[in-house]
């Protein structure tokens, strides 16, 4: 059995952000670490890994220095990465990072392709099941769980007040929630031995069937009007009143919100 697992190398919004002048954002002036979600869908695949025997691939389309986050899926327990970067590629929205990827994805062999449900720095949720649509496979998004079973796999997927439990053959797309696992740490064996190992790098020219126009900013369709780091909100209106008059007050904004 083959998996992919497609990651991301997001900013650590602790020591804040910086943003180009386009609007986009300057990954490379800030701290970088592996999307939450993503995290969580390499664990699921680990976990397959260790009752099938499973080998891990994993994905991912950045600068140059993503392949650290390569490194770390390594030093977890992946088999295989591949950075897909070049300097065309940069600046893309949603529809490009996938075309992109898919297109990547289409040099390998896959059973089963998983995703984080979001990246925390575009909070879409759009990306994985794009790719599967570009693939032309089922897309099985919010897992909470994940089981194989022969030539399928068994997803439990959340709803905010329920769940369904979905069986889909493969190949097939999964997006994880950061909730589904608790990622293992790396060991220092695998630290060690994540930098002898050799990353694939895919430029432009290695990604069959993309077609330019689908490619980077000039091939985003979504367009960054203005962006900016958290605006403080204002302390708001305050009075003094007494209980009953705090209700009245409260009710008649309400009713003038038309909240109710």
């Amino acid at each position: 059995m083959k998996i992919v697992v497609c990651v991301k190398q997001v900013p650590d919004t602790k020591n804040g952000v910086v943003f180009n002048p386009d609007g986009t954002l300057n990954r490379a002036a800030m701290d970088k670490v592996m999307n939450p979600d993503d995290k969580a869908g390499l664990e699921c695949a680990l976990r397959i890994k260790e009752k099938t025997g499973a080998e891990i691939s994993v994905v991912t389309m950045g600068i140059p220095d993503a392949d650290s986050v390569l490194r770390e899926a390594f030093a977890m327990g992946a088999d295989k990465g591949y950075l897909i970067t070049d300097r065309v590629l940069g600046g893309a929205d949603t529809w490009a990072t996938s075309s992109t990827i898919a297109a990547g994805l289409r040099n390998l062999d896959y059973d089963l392709i998983i995703t984080g449900r979001q990246a925390i720095d575009g909070d879409t949720a759009q990306v994985g099941p794009q790719i599967a649509e570009h693939l032309g496979i089922p897309v099985i998004s919010y897992a909470a769980s994940v089981e194989v079973e022969g030539d399928s796999v068994i997803v439990e997927r959340q709803y905010e007040d329920r769940s369904h439990k979905i069986k889909a053959k493969m190949p097939c797309l999964i997006t994880a929630l950061s909730e589904t696992t608790e990622p293992r740490y790396m060991t220092p064996g695998g630290i060690f031995d994540a930098f002898e190992k050799e990353v694939t790098v895919w430029g432009r020219n290695d990604l069959t069937g993309l077609d330019d126009k689908d490619v980077g900013l000039a091939g985003s369709p979504t367009k960054i009007a203005k962006a900016s780091d958290k605006v403080r909100k204002g302390a708001g209106e305050k009075v003094e009143l007494d209980p009953k008059e705090s209700v009245d007050y409260i009710m008649s904004k309400l009713n003038e919100k038309h909240v109710i």
